[in-house]
């Protein structure tokens, strides 16, 4: 029986192509064939290909379109492509962009097409003004093919090769990606960079201002590569290149933040009113003379703008806290500038806390110093007033509870970090007037805390509970601290990153990465618009981080332990850092530079630094229980003799000293405090201040001989506690001292 006739099926339509129907039921039997046996991506590739044929019917390669439109958008598939890189990657591939929007340009300006090459520069000038803002108004002027070869710098790009140099692996990734999207506008860009630009590879790792290549050629003080010193176009400037990198001139803004105009002007108005009230005494300037200093110092060219870092509006409180800043600023005991490391008749005032046990973990004073706050293993904070008298309360029915102590519970781990909202000694008399206005009040209203559990818990220090949970890090918070301003503050932990967050809201403002390890200590810049943070044993760098824009602006390395304590001078432009080797070192902020080294204490940590009011002191409290005082503008010249003790070398003081009391007195007055973990805290009686002090380097006539310590001459004094390891320093805004720490009878 002959074999029943198959139907014939209707042959596919290719549009814009003319085909023979044998030709299209061939194609279409091969892919049915294909699409039978499983060989998907076979019949992927053949569609495709099937999809563009010529007039001899074979595939045909399609070709960009050649019209003078394919030069910006093969710029934005390159911008595109780079943006959506690894942060590590951007740096250097970025450099791409300058060179290939300039040629495409100047093709466009060649061909003729002057109105489409004036689209592609107003297109593309903003992504460039802020760096290229001359260059760019020079080829505003180059609209015809003649001017190219008329003007000086046009002739320089078009008679020699753009040399981009690049890592190996960045280099063949970008021309993987030009050549999958030859039809997009890669092969336009694959055109500007074979026929005008010269990409050198190298096998180094990415280039980056903060990368590890970066940094270590920094501290080396090593060359640059001959490739990136041929970066570029000699004779051009070509914007921001590796050899930029390799250097700390980014620009920063280190002067004072400026008062909001209506809170400067309530200021101003109100220390009118105080000097007539209480007129200055003779030489001494009046509270107008010293704000108005401080309003000069505010508009400097390197100050902040107000707008960098938004804030809350100024209130009642905040008037009063700046006319009592500018009080105390005027009538602080003054620090002549370089002591030559002579002691200076600075009071200081020791608080010990008793059979702590080993439970504290962290401690910090308020800034009106009425408050203590003491952070434990056991999970709780517990606050004392420092004068032992009873602490306020808003609760109605504590109105007549009289403690001088309070315990706060929340926390599920050791707490690691504490800090207390910005406070100050409030005014004797009530500046709204005696009617319905209550006299605001400057004292501490807020704590933060920290812990093992991840959390950051702010407290009320009138309800004495906790307001609010801030859950953002992975794994434990080591360090909280308030911003100078209040409003915003700064989270540090073992997820190696810093977080900003603002009070009024659960989630962090801003993300720092880039610490390697977990992160030690932290500190803010007096203005408020960088913070400072320390990576621990591992990578022991100190990052200098933008609140405004989230990057890093400045990498600072040398210390070769675990740092333990940052502290930003008051001037803004010195920090100084300390480590559990006993080393103290001060870093020009602008120059990323380091000063110098101060030496002094024994191994074991420096938990605690501040400095003074003018920045030309500083102190440290450490675990050797000791506090020291440092001159910060004398050079540490290890040849020369320290002036009080007439030599460099001198024993570290014993914990175990024989001053009379807990009680320090660096040149001046002292006073004692003894303060019980677990009870209620009262004045010494009778606390004797005799024998305050230790000579520089001196050490009490302890029973074991310490390890001999160099000591650095700009060392002023040190004082020796009994067997208290020091936690916290402070230089209040008069300028003395008030330090803190645990009595360890083990010591």
């Amino acid at each position: 029986m002959p074999p029943k006739p198959q139907p014939l099926r209707r042959a596919p339509v290719l549009q814009g192509h003319s085909v023979s129907t044998d030709d299209s039921l061939q194609d279409y039997q091969v892919t049915d064939y294909l699409k039978k046996k499983g060989f998907t991506k076979t019949e992927a590739v053949f569609r495709q290909e099937t999809a563009y044929l010529g007039p001899d019917g074979r595939p045909a390669q399609r070709t960009e379109d050649p019209g003078p439109k394919k030069y910006l958008k093969a710029f934005v598939l390159l911008r595109n492509w780079i943006e959506n890189n690894l942060d590590i990657y951007k740096f250097e591939l970025r450099k791409l962009l300058w060179p290939v929007f300039v040629y495409s340009y100047l093709e466009l300006v060649g061909q003729g097409y002057t109105d489409d090459a004036k689209y592609l520069l107003d297109t593309l000038r903003p992504q460039f003004d802020a760096v290229h803002q001359d260059t760019l108004a020079l080829l505003a002027t180059v609209t015809l093919p003649q001017h190219i070869n008329e003007n000086q710098t046009t002739q320089l790009y078009h008679k020699n090769k753009y040399r981009i140099p690049l890592n190996q692996s960045l280099s063949g990734n970008l021309f993987h990606f030009l050549e999958r999207e030859s039809d997009e506008g890669g092969a336009t860009i694959t055109y500007i960079l074979q026929t005008h630009c010269s990409v050198e590879t190298s096998a180094r790792g990415p280039i980056e201002p903060y990368s590890f290549e970066a940094i270590y050629r920094r501290a080396q003080n090593l060359d640059l590569d001959e490739v990136d010193a041929q970066e570029g176009i000699p004779g051009v400037f070509t914007g921001v290149s590796n050899r930029d990198v390799l250097d700390t001139s980014a620009k920063l803004k280190l002067g004072p933040m400026p008062l909001e105009p209506e809170l400067r002007d309530d200021v101003r108005a109100e220390l009118e009113d105080e000097d007539q009230r209480h007129p200055p005494a003779d030489g001494r300037p009046s509270l107008v003379d010293e704000f108005d200093k401080r309003i000069k110092r505010e508009e400097s060219a390197d100050a902040p703008s107000r707008t960098d870092l938004p804030l809350p509006p100024s209130r009642a409180r905040d008037v009063v806290m700046e006319m009592q800043k500018v009080r105390e600023n005027r009538d602080r005991f003054q620090i002549e500038g370089r002591t030559g490391g002579v002691g200076i008749p600075v009071s200081s005032c020791m608080f010990t806390f008793h059979n702590t046990l080993g439970s504290v973990s962290c401690m910090d004073f308020s800034n009106d110093h009425k408050l203590v706050a003491v952070g434990t293993v056991d999970s709780y904070i517990r606050v004392w007033s420092l004068d032992g008298k009873p602490l306020q309360t808003s609760v109605e029915n504590e109105k007549d509870l009289k403690v001088n102590n309070r315990k706060l519970i929340g926390h599920s781990g050791p707490v690691y970090g504490l800090s207390f909202s910005d406070s100050i000694a409030n005014l004797n008399r009530n500046i709204y007037g005696d009617g319905e206005e209550k006299k605001p009040d400057t004292s501490s209203k807020l704590l933060l805390s920290c812990s093992a559990d991840g959390q950051i818990r702010l407290w009320s220090l009138d309800m004495w509970a906790c307001l609010c949970i801030y859950k953002s890090h992975y794994g434990p918070v080591f360090r909280v601290l308030w911003s100078p301003h209040g409003h915003y503050f700064a989270t540090a932990g073992w997820d190696k990153t810093v977080r900003i967050f603002s009070q009024d809201h659960a989630s962090a403002q801003r993300l720092l990465v880039g610490h390697d390890t977990c992160i030690s200590a932290l500190a803010w810049h007096p203005n408020g618009t960088y913070v400072f943070s320390a990576s621990d044993e591992m990578d022991k760098s100190i990052r200098m981080w933008s609140v405004t824009t989230g990057n890093c602006v400045r990498v600072f390395t040398g210390h070769t332990h675990y740092i333990s304590a940052l502290q930003c001078a008051q001037n803004g432009k010195i920090l100084a850092s300390s480590d559990a080797g006993g080393n103290i070192i001060l870093w020009d902020i602008d120059k990323g530079t380091r000063i110098k080294r101060c030496r002094g204490h024994g191994k074991g940590g420096i938990p605690s630094l501040s400095f003074s009011a003018e920045s030309n002191v500083l102190v440290s409290g450490g675990l050797d229980g000791t506090v020291r005082v440092w001159d910060v503008e004398l050079p540490a010249d290890p040849n020369k003799a320290n002036p009080l003790t007439g030599g460099a070398i001198q024993p570290a003081p014993q914990a175990d000293g024989t001053v009379a009391g807990d009680s320090i007195a660096v040149g001046g007055s002292s006073d004692s405090r003894s303060i019980t973990v677990g009870g209620q805290a009262a004045p010494a009686p009778g606390a004797s201040t005799s024998g305050g002090g230790v000579g520089s380097g001196g050490g009490g006539g302890g029973k074991k001989k310490a390890k001999e310590v160099q000591i650095t001459p700009d060392q002023i004094s040190a004082f020796a506690t009994k067997k208290t390891p020091v936690m916290k320093v402070q230089f209040t805004r008069m300028n003395l001292i008030v330090a803190g720490g645990c009595y360890d009878p083990e010591r």
